[in-house]
């Protein structure tokens, strides 16, 4: 059985005492709420989606793939693909980083990565999801044009659609 236990060790070590992230937190405008005691319970809940949900689909993921459907044009996803992106979005992990305006929580790139890092460990294939939207927001938000981000942003940032790449 495939098994992941998050570095939670590493992580805070990474933030708190190589980075000393708070204080530079503090003062970064909008990530002011971003204290030692919120980056912990985002890790925390974070390592527990992790080592819960995604690990234990990583080999399904690996053994069954996606599958497209040129005659419908739908895509199917692995066991259990499906089911741990709705707990994601139910969470509020597709909007960790996003404005507030936007409908996320902004929460600073650093505490995303952090979060990224566990996702891609547990489950590399399923982790392209968020990967992919992350980057098409970022793309959006400084590149795009008012009507662009008017009528992309939210849905990705919510989850209910995600980003590709081609």
């Amino acid at each position: 059985m495939n098994s992941y236990k998050a570095p939670l060790r590493d992580l805070r070590f990474a933030l708190f005492d190589v980075l000393d992230v708070e204080p530079l937190f503090a003062r970064l405008p909008g990530s002011e709420q971003a204290n030692r005691e919120l980056i912990d319970a985002v890790l925390e809940e974070s390592a527990r989606f992790n080592e819960t949900v995604l690990a234990p689909l990583n080999q399904t993921g690996d053994a069954e793939g996606c599958h497209y459907d040129p005659d419908s044009g739908n895509v199917t996803t692995p066991k259990g693909f499906k089911d741990a992106y709705d707990q994601f979005v139910e969470n509020g992990w597709s909007g960790l980083t996003a404005p507030e305006d936007m409908g996320g929580q902004y929460l600073p790139e650093t505490v995303g990565v952090a979060v990224k890092e566990m996702i891609d460990a547990a489950n590399l294939s399923w982790g392209t999801y968020p990967l992919l939207s992350h980057g098409a927001t970022e793309a959006l938000k400084a590149h795009g044009e008012d009507w662009q981000r008017e009528v992309f942003l939210k849905p990705i940032v919510d989850g209910r659609w995600t980003g590709t790449m081609c």
